[in-house]
């Protein structure tokens, strides 16, 4: 199935969700007097979480949800070297099985949400872009997460496809020296490339969130280029089990994924 294809089943999903969902019958209660819960969340769901959080609390009176945003790979070596945390959302399936070996998560994790890659320009396009193969400009400031950040694999992995296909060998050797700088996450990515400071970068597609819209220019990447960005989620080694896996079955529940796919996310 093309991804395009997948994009509107995705959103037709979002509606049927939202219109069907029930409110009495879609939210987790949360039975418990300790009603602090830390989530440690991919920076590409902050705004999604955030929502979600506020229905969360709203629903189960007496709690509080605090986040920790960051790449992924960050917040996963922070579990490792014992930051507590109730629940973790990453943005893709490694760094989720790396905290799995680390012996930090309580729960198997399930996935929640999908994702695909845009690249991103400042509002007036300097150098012009119309194409992924255009980021293998002579002169163009391209900017990348690092390597070990989720959209940093992800834009990887659709420069080796485009090397192997439409734009010829050597490409992601060419937008690698174009690359200016590598950031710790996607939401600083976009900053780079909002202010002006890069020509150009790949991010998540809800990431072009309306804060931003009417400063960056989008530019489709096609279908067999793109990656389809998977995002895990699990209950760890935290000081409130129930609460942790109380706010997990919320983000997985019909009224969480429809506050994600008014984000962009597409269903899991």
């Amino acid at each position: 199935m093309r991804l395009s294809r997948f994009v509107s089943i995705g959103i037709a999903l979002a509606t049927l969700l939202i219109s069907a969902t029930a409110p009495a019958s879609a939210h987790v209660v949360l039975q418990q007097s300790n009603g602090e819960i830390t989530v440690f969340a991919a920076a590409s769901l902050t705004d999604a979480f955030k929502e979600i959080a506020s229905e969360f609390q709203y629903e189960n009176p007496g709690t509080n949800v605090t986040f920790n945003f960051a790449g992924s790979n960050t917040l996963a070596t922070q579990l490792n070297q014992g930051a507590s945390a109730d629940v973790f959302a990453s943005a893709d399936p490694i760094q989720m099985d790396m905290a799995r070996q680390n012996g930090d998560l309580t729960s198997d994790s399930q996935v929640f949400a999908h994702n695909l890659l845009t690249i991103i320009t400042p509002t007036d396009n300097p150098q012009g872009v119309q194409g992924v193969c255009d980021l293998a400009r002579p002169g163009l400031k391209f900017v990348t997460a690092q390597a070990s950040v989720p959209v940093g694999v992800y834009t990887e992995t659709m420069l080796q496809n485009a090397s192997a296909g439409a734009c010829g060998a050597g490409f992601a050797d060419q937008v690698h020296a174009n690359t200016v700088s590598q950031e710790a996450d996607v939401r600083q990515l976009v900053a780079k490339v909002q202010l002006g400071e890069a020509d150009a970068g790949v991010s998540y597609m809800t990431d072009v969130t309306p804060q931003v819209r009417n400063q960056i220019t989008e530019i489709n990447i096609p279908d067999d280029l793109n990656t389809l960005a998977t995002y895990p989620i699990a209950t760890t080694r935290g000081s409130n089990a129930e609460g942790g896996q109380s706010f997990m079955s919320f983000v997985l529940s019909p009224i969480g994924q429809a506050i994600l796919a008014r984000w962009g996310f597409l269903p899991a």
